[in-house]
Order: structure tokens, then C-alpha cells, then sequence
């Protein structure tokens, strides 16, 4: 059955500063649609939704929304000027009765309705912002980076909330794993283009490699044609003067057709220098606990971080996963316990809070003025891992243009500054590295490269992330702060977290019945109750039916880990991992003897 469409563009073209960002672009948002909206940074993402919220006038072209269609658009960084508080800017185009819905949206993406204004960070204000669309539900929802300055939690709860909604939405992201749960399409911006799939995110790459490949095929055989059209004009040259005129005419618009074709952005040729190497143990944290007034961060946390270890640092906003990798690289002083630095440490920090820029610098004076890539005597170089480069030259590797150079770096998108903090950190060597939220705002493919950077890396990676996927790909130990102190080490990334994490409910559950089936009989009073059947309780009898299945399960996974261990070269390789694998072994093969001595004796008391 055909759906309605709820906007349409024709014939749209913007040009930004002598360069067509689109031109003649035709597109189609439909009833129902769910549509990841992709490309790289500085692609025109962003742009194109505000063209379709009517937010950009194009040069050309016609936006249609049919009467009666509301389209809304997140704003990242919206005017809260008139508001005195984030929950009166959430709730502006509401009726009264309709309030209650910022509640409901703000309990969800965790932030305070009644947070001023003028005291509201970058992120609440965002947070606002998708609680205002959210809860005015638009027929047509756009969002530009809606899990930016979301815990994992909020995301997930996003992520409900737009899997249940019946309108339809365009969503710009970096979390590969939100695009793949929620989007069944594609429209992707490359170089003025936008194309379309009918395929959701997880479908996008190989799209995106086909289609590549197939223009690579193409230049190269027009490369052929324009070479054996070029040799014939050298050595044909004396057939008919017209015909000849014509072949060499056509030869002039195959190059002329080759010129005019725009080259693909090549991804950042980003490098990392481990520079000496470390001692073997990193950091040893013993006892450590932080508080601040009622709030406690971690309490009698322990953790020792070995040379080639990647630790990833997950929870709740505010759950104080920055206070504790401060604490654990001695920034911050604990209230109790002691942090040990292993010996030869060199350093490097990317802060979430991009506090390293100076925004009213310029790009160049950034990096030549940044005391660690300075020069002396050299207005034009920088410092990059010992060997001198000029400063554009170096700014080019990152992907930005030479007339960005004398830019302010305010004026840089959020892709644009995460790049120059990763050029100013990789410039000199190190071999701890800290990354605090590095994947906001990049890209997909300056993902992919810092993964593979981070993966060949000799040093030692410390990262507090958000995103998913991306401790899956990097992380070799996950810490989970869970609040109230609480801080609980895991062997490998996010999934695996989550595997573990609910492969131990039934060892405690177990552990739990455990004593409370020991105490039934003996707290059995001998009142004189007719006799039971079965001679058990309702809540017995539903444990020995449950307990096979615990049983089977423990066992199930104890062959699972006995499988792991089996690899001689585990405990070399990842020890963190062969650790807790061998605790995870031990604590199941015990549960698993519970269980059996447990279904053993309920079954012998059915019976009697």
C-alpha cells in the first residue's frame, strides 16, 4: 500500500562559498519512514535537515510538506534566550494540559526541568531540545546527533521510544548500534549527492563499498579511453579534417567530463607514537573510595592496569566515571586507598570537555603556539612525534582545507574540533593514552581509523564511552559504575559486559535460595496441617520445576568458560581476561553444585 508523503524537495541547490553544496537534490520522506541520514563530516548532513525543517532558504528548488503535516527538528544548539528554565523552553509549544509530557520525556533522558537557564551546560541544553521535539511528536521528527551528552542508559530509553512511535523520523548519528536498531533506511551525502536505500543502517557499508567500487570501474575505464582517444590524436591525425575536428572534439569533453568529477574524501592520516615503553604495571589502585558530601563515587575499588590493557569506564551521567580515571591517573587524590603509577608514563588526554582549545585561536595558532609541538625560531612548523612539519601540511592530514588554517577554531563543528584535539595529541608521543567521550561527533569512517589506530597501539588506552559499538571494538576490560559506590570490573567490551551480567542473576538467585530451602525444614512447625501431596510448598514446587533449567544453564556456560581457558596462549595475551574468566569458572561450578545438592533434596522431599 502506498504511502503519504510528508515532505518533499525538488530540484533543490545550495552553494556555500563558490562550491555547490547540492545541487538539482530530489527528495521523498514518506509515512512510517525510519531513515538514517549518513555521510562525512562537513558532507552537508546537517544542512540538508534544515533545508527540510525550512530552517535554510535553498538557492533553487521547492520544499513541500502537505497542509496539516508538522515536521520538527532537534536543534543542537538551540535559543533558550526568553526561558527561564529548561523545562519552559521544553514546554513552549505545548498546551497546558500537554505539560506533563516534558516530565515524562526529561525522567527518561535524565535531566532536571527546573535547571536555570543560564546555569544549564551544552549538554542539558541538547537534552531540552530532543525533550521538546519528543514531546510535541511532530509527524516527522529530525534529529541531528540525538545520543550526544546521553548516558547508556538514555540512549536505550531513546532508543524504546523511537522503536514504539508510529511517526516517522531522519536521524544523523555516530552510534552504530542506535542507526542499526531503529533505521529500515538510508539516504546518504557524498559530494552533493543524496542517495537512497531501502536498507536500514546495518545494510550501509557494503552499499557504501559497492557503490564505490563500481565508480572506481567506471574512472578507470574512462582513464582508458581517454588515453587511446588522446594516442589517436597524436598518430591519426591525418584522416578527413572532420572527422577528425569531431574525435578531437570529443576527446576535449572526456576530460573535461573527468576534470569535473569530485574526488571521494580520503580519510584523516591519523598516527599514534607509543614513545618509550612503559613498565609493565601501569596503574595499581588498592582501596579507593571517593566522596563528595552524601554522594559516593567508588568505595574499596581495587584495580590494577597492565601495559597494552584498554579499559573502558561505563555508567550513568554523573556517575563519576571521570573522578575516578582523575583518580587513577593522579589528578585527583582519593579519600582513602593509594593509586600507584607505573614508571616511564608519558601522557595523553582527550577531554570531553575540548578544554585543550582555545576558541579564540586560530587553527594555526593552536597547534604552533601548543608548547608541545612548538618550534623555536619557526612561525610555520609544528613539533609532529619529533620531526618538524609545516603547520598547513600537517592540518591537511586531519582533513581540513588550507583556508581553515586562519580559521577561528570556535568556528569548527563538533567533528572539526574532536579532529584538532586528536592532532594535537598525537603529535608527540605517549603511551597511556586517556580518552574522555572521544566519539562524539566524528564520523563513521574517522571511527573506523581510530579504532584500527587504537588496535595497532603499543601503549595503554584509559576511555569513558557511550557508544557501544565502539567499546566493543576497542575495549579488552569494561568497569561498570553502577552508583552508590559501586564499581564492578568486567573482561571485554560492552557486549560482553552484558553477558556476564546476566549469566550471574542466576548464580545469585541460586546462592540466595540456597539458604532460605535450608531453613524450610527446620522452621517447620509440626501443627497438625493436613498433609500435602507433594509435601512441598507452592514456592518449592516452583523452584524444582525451575531448577533443571538453572542446572543446564550453569553447566552450559561452565563448558563455555572451560572452552575459553583451554587456549594456552590466554593468559599471555590477556591476562585481565584469564583472570576473570578463571573467577567467573569458579563461581559457577560452585552455584552449579548448589543447584544439584538443592534439586537433590527438594526432589527426595516430593517424593516422600
Amino acid at each position: 500500500m502506498a504511502r503519504a508523503p510528508l515532505l518533499q524537495l525538488s530540484g533543490i541547490s545550495l552553494t556555500f562559498g563558490g562550491d555547490p553544496l547540492f545541487e538539482g537534490l530530489d527528495l521523498v520522506v514518506q509515512q512510517g519512514d525510519r531513515v538514517a541520514l549518513v555521510g562525512r563530516n562537513g558532507s552537508g548532513k546537517s544542512t540538508l535537515m534544515k533545508i527540510m525543517a525550512g530552517m535554510i532558504e535553498p538557492d533553487r528548488g521547492a520544499r513541500v510538506v502537505p497542509a496539516g503535516t508538522t515536521v520538527g527538528y532537534m536543534e543542537q544548539e538551540p535559543d533558550l534566550s526568553g526561558f527561564a528554565t529548561l523545562g519552559d523552553f521544553a514546554a513552549s509549544g505545548l498546551s497546558e494540559e500537554d505539560h506533563y509530557k516534558v516530565d515524562v520525556v526529561a525522567e527518561g533522558l535524565k535531566f532536571r526541568p527546573d535547571t536555570p537557564v543560564e546555569t544549564a551546560s551544552g549538554g542539558e541544553r541538547r537534552r531540552a531540545a530532543l525533550a521538546k521535539l519528543l514531546a510535541e511528536a511532530p509527524d516527522l521528527m529530525l534529529l541531528d546527533e540525538p545520543t550526544n551528552h546521553l548516558d547508556i542508559e538514555a540512549i536505550a530509553w531513546l532508543e524504546d521510544t523511537l522503536h514504539d512511535t508510529r511517526n516517522a523520523f531522519v536521524v544523523i548519528s555516530h552510534d552504530r548500534a542506535f542507526l542499526r536498531n531503529l533505521t529500515r533506511a538510508t539516504l546518504w551525502v557524498d559530494r552533493g549527492q543524496v542517495r537512497r536505500q531501502e536498507r536500514g543502517f546495518e545494510a550501509f557499508e557494503d552499499w557504501r563499498e559497492q557503490t564505490w567500487a563500481e565508480e572506481d570501474e567506471a574512472r578507470h575505464k574512462l582513464d582508458r579511453k581517454i588515453k587511446a582517444e588522446a594516442r589517436w590524436a597524436v598518430e591519426g591525425i591525418s584522416a578527413r579534417r572532420k572527422r577528425n575536428m569531431g574525435r578531437v572534439r570529443a576527446l576535449q569533453d572526456l576530460r573535461a567530463e573527468r576534470a569535473g568529477q569530485i574526488r571521494r574524501q580520503g580519510v584523516a592520516a591519523m598516527e599514534m607514537d607509543a614513545g618509550p615503553q612503559s613498565g609493565r604495571r601501569v596503574i595499581e589502585a588498592k582501596g579507593l573510595t571517593k566522596r563528595f558530601g552524601a554522594k559516593t563515587i567508588v568505595e574499596n575499588f581495587n584495580l590494577r592496569v597492565m601495559r597494552g590493557d584498554r579499559v573502558a569506564f561505563v555508567g550513568p551521567n554523573g556517575v563519576g566515571k571521570t573522578t575516578l580515571l582523575k583518580m587513577l591517573t593522579g589528578e585527583i587524590a582519593p579519600d582513602a586507598g593509594e593509586v600507584k603509577l607505573g614508571t616511564n608514563l608519558e601522557m595523553a588526554v582527550f577531554d570531553q570537555a575540548r578544554a585543550t582549545l582555545d576558541f579564540n585561536m586560530t587553527l594555526w595558532d593552536g597547534l604552533v603556539n601548543d608548547p608541545s609541538m612548538k618550534v623555536m625560531g619557526q612561525a610555520d612548523q609544528v613539533m609532529v612525534r619529533g620531526q618538524p612539519r609545516h603547520v598547513v601540511g600537517y592540518l591537511k592530514d586531519f582533513l581540513f582545507d588550507e583556508s581553515q588554517a586562519r580559521a577561528p577554531i570556535g568556528a569548527l563543528s563538533g567533528g572539526e574540533r574532536a579532529r584538532l584535539l586528536l592532532a594535537k595529541i598525537m603529535a608527540k608521543p605517549s603511551n597511556l593514552l586517556i580518552l574522555d567521550e572521544p566519539t562524539n561527533d566524528l564520523d563513521v569512517e574517522t571511527l573506523d581509523l581510530l579504532q584500527d589506530i587504537l588496535g595497532e597501539y603499543d601503549g595503554t588506552v584509559l576511555l569513558v564511552s557511550h557508544d557501544r559499538d565502539f567499546i566493543d571494538r576497542v575495549a579488552s576490560t569494561t568497569i561498570a559504575m553502577e552508583g552508590d559506590g559501586r564499581a564492578t570490573v568486567y573482561a571485554g567490551g560492552w557486549s560482553d559486559y552484558q553477558a556476564q551480567k546476566a549469566l550471574a542473576a542466576p548464580v545469585a538467585a541460586a546462592a540466595a535460595a540456597k539458604p532460605a530451602a535450608r531453613a524450610a525444614p527446620a522452621e517447620a512447625k509440626p501443627a497438625p496441617e493436613p498433609a500435602r501431596k507433594s509435601g512441598l510448598s507452592f514456592t518449592e514446587k516452583h523452584r524444582l520445576e525451575a531448577l533443571p533449567g538453572i542446572i543446564e544453564k550453569l553447566e552450559f556456560e561452565i563448558g563455555k568458560l572451560s572452552e575459553l581457558l583451554g587456549d594456552p596462549e590466554l593468559f599471555t595475551r590477556e591476562p585481565v581476561k584469564f583472570a576473570k574468566a578463571t573467577q567467573m569458572l569458579s563461581e559457577r561450578q560452585t552455584a552449579l553444585a548448589a543447584a544439584e545438592e538443592e534439586w537433590l533434596d527438594l526432589e527426595e522431599r516430593a517424593g516422600a
